[in-house]
């Protein structure tokens, strides 16, 4: 990442999002490190300084990278599943890939990730599924409830007209 220089075209071959690209075009800075200085000393955008660090990163850049972002949350992971291996193999796929990066290797590499983004989706879906479930259960509590307390009501306003 010596001196690199962002353009627009850089930025719309690398697919960046609309707003980040008008943002960039209203302002002059091209120089990569001082963009990103920028956007840590203001937080701001930290995900656009994030996905530009990664499209600006060679190969073995972005393994290391990916590898060091996954090994800051894998305790969580394992906390959460302690007998799901699929995010450590991954790990340990993509070093053993960046110590020799032989097809086989790349391969076995791509298969884990793979493995483990599986994995990371599968706990995603189960939460959600949790949370949608609970909000069910709640709405038709709710829904019980309200016929209950509606039927009691009226039974006590019916008792309370014929008393009269």
């Amino acid at each position: 990442m010596n001196k690199q220089k962002i353009t627009i075209d850089f930025l719309k071959e690398k697919n960046a999002c609309a707003d980040a690209i008008r943002w960039f075009s209203k302002q002059n800075e091209t120089d990569l490190i001082k963009l990103l200085n920028y956007s840590i000393k203001n937080e701001f955008h930290l995900d656009w300084a994030n996905w530009l660090i990664v499209r600006c990163m060679k190969y073995k850049q972005y393994v290391r990278y990916a590898i060091y972002a996954a090994k800051q949350v894998l305790h969580i992971y394992e906390e959460k599943y302690p007998d799901d291996k699929r995010p450590r193999k991954a790990i340990n796929a993509a070093l053993k890939c960046l110590k020799n990066p032989t097809e086989e290797n790349k391969n076995a590499a791509a298969y884990a990730a793979y493995a483990a983004y599986a994995a990371a989706y599968a706990a995603a879906y189960a939460h959600t599924a949790a949370y949608a479930a609970k909000k069910a259960s709640l709405k038709k509590s709710a829904d019980i409830c309200r016929e209950y307390l509606t039927e009691e009501v009226l039974r006590k306003y019916r008792v309370k007209k014929l008393n009269k």
